[in-house]
């Protein structure tokens, strides 16, 4: 006999390369996995001798669990001063170059301990979680020593754990140049690989390691030592690439197989192609495009016509993307750039799932995968990325047990 079993309602499994709808289904879960999901007609018996718990979804959607794959949620101090700035006519560059941007986050980042970080990200995950959320990546990239890249991870899984979200953490101590190195860039690279990427893998602290490649962050050279290390070591890679400049990230996400590259708005048809061969997922960020007031959108049709697959995250930061909400960035990646509801949709749930990893582990409803679902009270599924400021999230379900949707804190931004 299962352990529960939903129904009376529909389903998007996100098999093959639609939503996989099914209008009257049911899915079965026994020891925190799927066991069987199809039409309710296929169900072969009556509900109640089927399974120990049944749950009706009162003719709602169900669909995976959502999977913001690309955040910085783990940091102190936050930048509106930067933005006011920013709105005043200086450019992301101009305030970087000023000792401003993620510099300004490093500074208030080393003066927390792990209890604090985890502390200030708890508010920023209640408020995903109450979106739908049930997996999320953090990574660091705050810290630029050690001990303050090694606390911010730990942080990242103590306040996923309080929240009991699935986790994957990126180790991204090639964030930007830290002031003490200033002059002396390649040693910094060198303790990345040679002291502070053995410590990542040997204490298991991170799932894969992303860089930033960049004018006012790291060469692509420079980069490239760090993913030969990191390859070394068994990590897997991803890239924040082209996203101020085409700097070749693509193409160099590529030579390394990684498993995405993020950004992309100054892409060329060359980086495209090389995603596309490699099999390297492409990550729309439109949180960080509409607040840099960028008027370059990434190749989205190039990557369409490659058949590169796009994933879609809030890239939370306290810079260049304060975004809360998932649905929202949803909806940005569709007015912003021209991204269809299907491929938001799926951009959100197995697109992103295959960005960590995590593409047999979650991201769809199919036997053997986690029972991470979100059930939503709407007529239609385009309903999501379409609303704006519209939450109709009924509750959650995380390794097959059911949550009341939840609600974010008072104080989201989590500052001291």
């Amino acid at each position: 006999m299962w352990d529960a079993l939903w129904l009376n309602g529909s389903l998007a499994t996100m098999a093959g390369d639609g939503l996989g709808a099914i209008a009257d289904g049911a899915v079965a879960v026994s020891d925190g996995k799927i066991v069987w999901a199809g039409a309710r007609s296929d169900l072969g018996g009556a509900p109640n001798t089927l399974a120990r718990t049944v749950n009706d979804l009162g003719g709602a959607w169900l669909t995976p669990g959502l999977i913001d794959c690309h955040t910085h949620l783990v940091h102190a101090g936050d930048r509106a001063r930067e933005f006011a700035l920013r709105m005043a006519g200086a450019s992301y560059e101009e305030i970087a170059r000023a000792g401003g941007g993620i510099l300004s986050t490093v500074a208030a980042t080393r003066a927390a301990d792990v209890d604090e970080l985890a502390r200030l990200a708890a508010p920023r995950l209640a408020s995903l979680m109450a979106e739908g959320v049930t997996t999320v990546e953090i990574k660091s990239g705050y810290g630029l020593t050690t001990a303050s890249e090694a606390a911010m991870l730990r942080a990242a899984a103590q306040a996923a754990a309080a929240a009991g979200l699935r986790l994957h953490r990126s180790f991204l101590g090639a964030h930007t140049i830290p002031p003490e190195y200033a002059q002396r860039p390649d040693e910094y690279v060198a303790r990345i690989c040679y002291e502070m990427l053995p410590l990542v893998a040997e204490e298991g602290l991170a799932d894969s390691v992303d860089a930033f490649v960049e004018r006012i962050a790291f060469t692509p050279a420079q980069v490239a030592r760090v993913f030969e290390a990191a390859t070394r070591l068994g990590l897997p890679v991803r890239l924040h690439a082209d996203q101020i400049t085409d700097q070749g990230g693509a193409a160099l996400a590529a030579q390394f197989k990684a498993l995405s590259a993020d950004h992309l708005e100054h892409t060329s048809p060359a980086g495209v192609a090389a995603m596309a061969a490699a099999g390297t997922v492409a990550v729309m960020l439109p949180g960080a495009y509409y607040c840099l007031r960028d008027t370059r959108m990434p190749p989205i049709a190039a990557f369409r016509e490659h058949g590169v697959p796009m994933a879609v995250a809030t890239d939370c930061n306290p810079g260049t993307s304060p975004l809360f909400s998932l649905l929202t960035a949803m909806n940005m990646a569709s007015v912003l750039f021209r991204m269809t509801a299907t491929e938001v949709l799926r951009g959100v749930t197995c697109v992103a799932a295959r960005v960590l990893g995590l593409g047999e582990v979650c991201g769809r409803i199919a036997p053997g995968l986690a029972a991470d679902f979100a059930i939503w009270r709407v007529g239609d599924l385009a309903e999501l990325p379409y609303r704006i400021g519209f939450n109709p999230l009924v509750g959650t379900v995380v390794a097959g047990h059911p949550r009341a949707r939840a609600r974010p804190h008072a104080s989201i931004a989590g500052t001291a």
